[in-house]
């Protein structure tokens, strides 16, 4: 087989936060870098991150990164691992002030000083008053975010790949993995992108639910490509719905509105929340809040003609903050619901959102796996970082405000690990023809034209087996009879056809590797969560109501080959300082 090479020190598969932010430090070390993005990277889903990233700056309340984290130990239900956890939060204040270095530009307070604000499951002194730890700007933080980081990238000759999908890693005969096939979307052209590192940064896989926040980018192409590779995906049972996406839509409505004084009402208009969290009210962890909200409608206190949303009021604030503060949140409420939030309620309803698992990795970004009978171990020149990694910071749970900071510290934390690996593998390897003809099997695969069920029909049944057995309430007997759907539906595959491709665009044939990559993804949520027999963080189990630390403080992991689920233990033992045992999460 003949294809066009290229060859580069390192290869990151995906142009968000955490893909930048590894090539910048790649880069500036002098590595040839090439980023591989499927959109142009200021529409990576980093973009659309609103509320801000979390550092104990102290700028506007008391605070100290061991509180922050208790908090985000807390909120993930004791399912983190606290070594990394201890890692991030330490390192998040350098992080921050480092972005404005670049540019960032953040919200001032008066006397210039980063502008901080409350949001969900924060606290000072370890579960005491509600802390202000959120950096933003304004409600567009992950947008100014991105853009700086892309222009930093673009200073240091960072070599991109717009427009490219990532079908299938690469190998030498030994395992070590050596870049990617990659596919010009505008020309159907494949190209093979040697590379001595590669980093996976792709993102998340938002589009297994009918209802949620995610670009239509958020396939999970990184996760499934390490499935293929025989690399187990771990604790993807814990799915985060966002409490308050536009009832119906799925548009995200910050926490911040929430952090700025906003808060949640039902038909009676009670503030609900103070019944489901007594302390932190409507600034609960999101799956609690999530919960409640899901209750509410259940027992017929919901909002409108159906009864099947709350509303989220910040009109109370006045024009000028809600312009100041939520500018985006206002320009999303006039364009999709042609209502003005500073005068009139947010109809909400949790929508899928974000998901805690992924690639597992130690807190050097390196990809690691169980071995029989033996510790973990790295896969060599493979790293992952971001929402498709599980360093596991967020645990069962991911607080809001983490997502931003755990891609910036542990992008930068891959890139240091993969400057070492770089010096002590200086040489290409050879690649193993036959993981090209494996990768290039795939593109075949979908050269299928004729009669058969469309990408469309089988991608809307997956959605909606999704949505029902497997949302924010669980049963055992619900989540089998998910999985028999799945396995269906995976056969299904084998019937799509695409048009004739003369007659279409080449994204046809991008839209069916996607559908393959959810599908497989599907499974991994699906299976961990029928598995894991309690309730723990965003998995609520209606015939498991308890947390049970005796028998699931374990991750799960899933294997594509013979579709199994082993486990393995949290790290409990922090760096320095004393671990957080379990005990009640209560708000």
């Amino acid at each position: 087989m003949s294809l066009p090479i290229r060859r580069f020190d390192a290869l990151i598969l995906g142009a968000g936060g955490a893909g930048l932010r590894a090539a910048l430090q790649l880069a500036e070390a002098e590595n040839r870098v090439a980023v591989v993005s499927k959109v142009f990277p200021t529409r990576s889903h980093t973009v659309a991150a609103q509320g801000g990233v979390n550092a104990a700056l102290a700028n506007v309340l008391p605070d100290n990164w061991h509180w922050h984290m208790y908090d985000t130990v807390k909120g993930g239900d004791y399912l983190a691992d606290q070594d990394a956890v201890e890692y991030m939060c330490r390192a998040a204040p350098t992080l921050v002030y480092e972005l404005e270095h670049y540019g960032v530009p953040f919200s001032r307070l008066d006397d210039g000083r980063i502008y901080q604000r409350a949001f969900g499951g924060q606290s000072q002194r370890f579960g005491g008053d509600q802390a202000a730890r959120t950096c933003a700007a304004a409600d567009r933080t992950g947008h100014a975010i991105l853009h700086t980081l892309y222009q930093q990238n673009i200073r240091a000759r960072t070599h991109f790949f717009d427009e490219y999908f990532a079908v299938d890693l690469l190998s030498d005969d030994q395992g070590t993995i050596l870049g990617a096939l990659a596919l010009d979307i505008a020309t159907g052209e494949p190209l093979l992108i040697e590379s001595k590192t590669t980093l996976i940064a792709t993102g998340g896989c938002g589009q297994l639910f009918r209802t949620n926040t995610n670009a239509r980018i958020n396939t999970g192409d990184g996760m499934a490509m390490a499935l293929r590779a025989g690399i187990p995906l771990q604790d993807m049972e814990f799915f985060q719905f966002h409490p308050t996406g536009i009832a119906g839509k799925g548009m995200l409505i910050t926490e911040g509105a929430r952090g700025e004084g906003g808060f949640l009402v039902n038909a009676d208009g009670e503030r609900f929340m103070e019944r489901y969290a007594p302390q932190a009210k409507d600034l609960a962890s999101r799956d609690v809040v999530s919960r409640a909200i899901a209750t509410e409608v259940r027992e017929g206190r919901g909002c409108g003609p159906e009864k099947d949303h709350v509303l989220l009021r910040v009109d109370h604030l006045g024009e000028a903050v809600v312009a100041k503060r939520l500018p985006g949140i206002r320009e999303t409420c006039r364009t999709f619901l042609h209502l003005d939030p500073a005068v009139a309620p947010i109809p909400v309803f949790p929508t899928a959102h974000y998901v805690m698992g992924g690639i597992p990795t130690n807190r050097f970004g390196e990809v690691v796996v169980p071995r029989a009978n033996k510790a973990e171990e790295e896969i060599p020149g493979l790293f992952a970082v971001g929402e498709c990694a599980c360093v596991s910071v967020h645990g069962a749970n991911r607080l809001g405000g983490n997502s931003l900071l755990d891609i910036l510290v542990f992008g930068r934390a891959a890139a240091n690990r993969m400057i070492e690996y770089l010096k002590e593998n200086r040489m290409h390897r050879a690649l193993d023809p036959a993981s090209a003809e494996r990768a290039a099997a795939r593109l075949s695969r979908w050269d299928k034209t004729g009669d058969g069920e469309t990408v469309a029909e089988v991608r809307d049944a997956l959605k909606r087996t999704m949505e029902t057995h497997v949302g924010v309430f669980r049963t055992e007997a619900v989540m089998r009879e998910g999985v028999q759907e799945l396995k269906q539906i995976r056969q299904r595959l084998d019937r799509v056809r695409l048009k004739d491709m003369s007659q279409v665009f080449n994204t046809a044939r991008i839209e069916a590797l996607e559908l393959e990559n959810l599908v497989d993804i599907a499974m991994a949520v699906m299976l961990s969560a029928a598995e894991r027999q309690e309730s723990r963080g965003a998995h609520s189990r209606i015939d498991y109501p308890e947390r049970d630390d005796q028998k699931w403080l374990k991750h799960s992991l899933y294997s594509l080959q013979e579709d199994r689920v082993d486990w393995k233990p949290v790290r409990t033992k922090p760096l320095t300082v004393e671990s957080f045992p379990p005990k009640a999460r209560v708000y």
